[in-house]
């Protein structure tokens, strides 16, 4: 009987793949979990920056955005307050001065002659005077006696001596004499008419140049604005202030100004605060984008 080869047994070791313990098992997939957990992990971690960073900017944008809009809210109202009810004026000569500088453009607030008072630095146009408009102050009003001069040299309004803080301290006390104007005078205002005299009495031609004419006055129709300011040349911007040399006397004393003074510094804020927020905001944006390239 022939006999068959007998098999050849495997060596089943070479097949079986060696098993792992119990224990190596667990820290495989510990270590497995750990590190999938720290890539999620530092995911967040990068997440939340960026959210938190994007945050911040845009709160830093709605911010200067809000803070632009307010400068030219300001900015513009004021502008289009001063164009509505104030006119420009040059004064060409010196006959204001120091109150108002030769060559100066002025900025006036249209009012009716009847509303000023003693002491209102105005703007008017008499045909008998000139064809031009003219810059004086109001020194009488209808009813008033204006004479020059007391035993100091100074201006009496209704026998009470005026002391002007607005004029030079060569001419605060001194007899007022002029080109064209007489030393020496005593005017009775009649009825609707001003007496005008410039702030520089050596020199100004007013109302004691036309003392022969209805005692040099001037109708209070003639009146076409009130001074408040200088605008040019910017050495000299600024308000001209209510003047309180006339308030111990009755009756018509220099009148309120209007919103000029609020206007002006209502331009120049909203101004600044836009250009310091717009550059602001820039220095702000290239400091996060030097942030981000550095990171």
């Amino acid at each position: 009987m022939q006999v068959g080869a007998c098999p050849v047994a495997r060596d089943r070791d070479h097949e079986v793949d060696t098993p792992m313990s119990h224990d190596q098992r667990i820290s495989t997939a510990s270590g497995s979990a750990g590190a999938a957990g720290g890539a999620r992990g530092a995911g967040r971690g990068h997440g939340g920056s960026g959210s938190s960073g994007s945050s911040g900017s845009r709160l830093g944008g709605v911010v200067q955005g809000v803070l632009i809009a307010v400068g030219l809210i300001a900015m513009v109202g004021a502008f289009v307050l001063i164009a509505v009810q104030y006119r420009p004026y040059q004064v060409p000569t010196d006959s204001m001065q120091p109150t108002i500088h030769p060559g100066s453009t002025v900025l006036a607030h249209k009012v009716s002659g009847s509303a000023v008072g003693r002491g209102d630095v105005v703007v008017f146009n008499d045909p008998t005077w000139g064809t031009s408009n003219e810059v004086k102050r109001v020194i009488g009003v209808g009813g008033d006696t204006v004479a020059c001069c007391d035993k100091q040299g100074y201006v009496t309004v209704n026998g009470k001596s005026i002391h002007e803080p607005y004029l030079s301290s060569a001419q605060a006390g001194g007899p007022l004499v002029g080109s064209g104007a007489t030393s020496s005078f005593s005017a009775k205002v009649p009825a609707g008419r001003l007496f005008l005299l410039g702030d520089n009495r050596l020199v100004s031609l007013d109302s004691r140049s036309h003392i022969e004419q209805l005692s040099g006055t001037v109708p209070e129709s003639d009146v076409l604005a009130r001074v408040e300011g200088t605008v040019w040349p910017f050495s000299q911007f600024g308000s001209i202030d209510r003047t309180g040399a006339f308030d111990a006397l009755p009756g018509r004393d220099a009148t309120a100004h209007g919103p000029l003074t609020a206007a002006e510094y209502a331009c120049v804020g909203g101004g600044a605060l836009v250009l310091v927020t717009a550059a602001l905001g820039s220095l702000a944006g290239g400091l996060r984008r030097m942030r981000r390239r550095s990171a």
